[in-house]
């Protein structure tokens, strides 16, 4: 019986036979033969590599279901910590994210060599291998020490996969002639959403334990929020956020702004009317990162499309709390969305070139080579992106090289605000008025009770 692969065309293709005298694993951008270990019947050296098929351990927890949570039971589970249960928290993130992180590592064996192989596939893999074999052999936590030691352990993990996101843009965009549409951006869509997932249950339980910790300290607690969710959160006051943030940037902010854009006029006002008094439960930096890209690309198309006023028209936010969501209608003037790149408002959300032809341009790669391969790498937060202002400041550093001067737009925003908006089963829609300007509808839930969109 052969090893098989699967070809971008669907079919088999024999790659050797088990006589061979090693097996093959994925290192790097390359596959290796590498020699057999001494004293370790059947096993070969991987030093950097990892082995890419026929694992037992990932098999065993590959076979496993994720457990998805709602908003609701990570708030209720949270509201009432204490010692027994801080413990008890740390050791369902520690088996957790070993499944899901092994779901990830079976989808990616399961893509064609050809993608596989491809400019920063291999590095998320590694990354991916790396971290589950750091969890799977993590021991269980008993005591609050450990604990610490293991949110630092957490810490850790999630700064070495600010990389990830990049990478992932950049790899999938070189293997979109390779994969039919569908199948591209159905797995991008898994991956980003168990992206979102660890991240969350990572980053609930490092903040659930500094609350815990004050509290044993005798410092204040927290009333607005229980780990990462808040509680109330106040739909117009994110959007006034974003909107102040905005508003401040350059002029030229991107390195493909049109020539003809001569304006020197502010940035559009932003109006927030309907249901502006509306609270829910919710992640803050989910909300704000989905707004913040809205309105990112509407101030943009909005002086674009008006290059020679001396006062740009608003854009209009328009809050609608339901029985059970929250709606948020975000509508400008800006010209509308169809291009000869675009043929349909969805396809913003794709990675494959067929559907989206900017993937393959020269500049958007380059811009994520430069962002896979810097130390700050992407979290996709609106936090993210004032730290890095605010540190180019400091440093005296050009804009440029940090990514957030004039740059050519990664393309990233919006699938990663469409991920943000799906996770707990909300909804992003785009509706273009060619010739006019672009309604965008984020609907998201209002009760907490979604479970995680997450795909096994």
């Amino acid at each position: 019986m052969h090893l098989k692969l699967a070809l971008n065309n669907g079919a088999s293709s024999s790659l050797f036979s088990p006589s061979s005298s090693a097996r093959m694993m994925l290192a790097g951008s390359s596959v290796r033969i590498l020699p057999r270990r001494a004293g370790y019947a059947g096993a070969y050296s991987i030093s950097t590599a990892v082995q890419f098929y026929q694992n037992r351990q990932l098999e065993l927890y590959a076979a496993k279901e994720a457990q998805r949570l709602t908003l609701r039971q990570l708030v209720f589970f949270g509201r009432c910590m204490n010692d027994e249960r801080l413990i008890k928290s740390a050791n369902y993130v520690r088996t957790e994210l070993s499944v899901r992180i092994a779901h990830r590592l079976r989808d990616m064996q399961s893509l064609p060599y050809v993608v596989v192989n491809q400019e920063g596939v291999t590095k998320v893999y590694e990354l991916y291998w790396t971290a589950f074999d750091k969890f799977r052999r993590y021991p269980p936590i008993n005591t609050l020490a450990e604990n610490d030691a293991f949110c630092v352990f957490l810490r850790n993990l999630l700064d070495e996969h600010k990389t990830a996101i990049p990478n992932l843009s950049l790899g999938l965009s070189l293997s979109s002639p390779y994969l039919a549409p569908d199948r591209l951006d159905s797995f991008m869509r898994r991956m980003l959403s168990s992206r979102i997932s660890r991240r969350v249950l990572a980053e609930h339980h490092i903040a659930l334990s500094k609350s815990a910790s004050l509290k044993r300290n005798g410092g204040p607690s927290s009333q607005d929020h229980v780990g990462i969710i808040y509680t109330g959160l106040g739909v117009k006051d994110s959007i006034d956020k974003c909107a102040r943030i905005l508003r401040k940037r350059p002029h030229n902010i991107d390195q493909d702004f049109v020539e003809s854009v001569e304006s020197d006029a502010l940035w559009s006002d932003v109006i927030v009317d309907g249901h502006v008094d509306t609270t829910f439960p919710y992640i803050r930096e989910h909300l704000e990162y989905i707004v913040f890209e809205l309105l990112k690309n509407s101030f943009r198309a909005t002086r674009i499309k008006h290059s020679n006023v001396h006062q740009l028209p608003p854009i209009r936010a328009t809050v609608v709390a339901g029985k059970n969501d929250v709606c948020i209608r975000i509508s400008d003037q800006g010209g509308g969305l169809l291009t000869p790149e675009i043929k349909s408002p969805s396809d913003l959300f794709s990675f494959s070139h067929i559907r989206n032809a900017t993937r393959l341009e020269d500049a958007r790669l380059g811009a994520l080579r430069t962002v896979s391969s810097s130390r700050r790498g992407m979290t996709a937060t609106v936090d993210e992106q004032i730290s890095n202002w605010q540190q180019a400041k400091q440093n005296d550093e050009s804009e440029e090289d940090i990514g957030d001067g004039p740059h050519p737009r990664l393309g990233i925003g919006l699938p990663m605000s469409n991920t943000f908006a799906t996770y707990f089963g909300g909804s992003l829609e785009l509706v273009s008025l060619d010739g006019y300007g672009t309604d965008v509808y984020l609907r998201l839930p209002k009760l907490g009770t979604n479970l995680e969109g997450i795909e096994v």
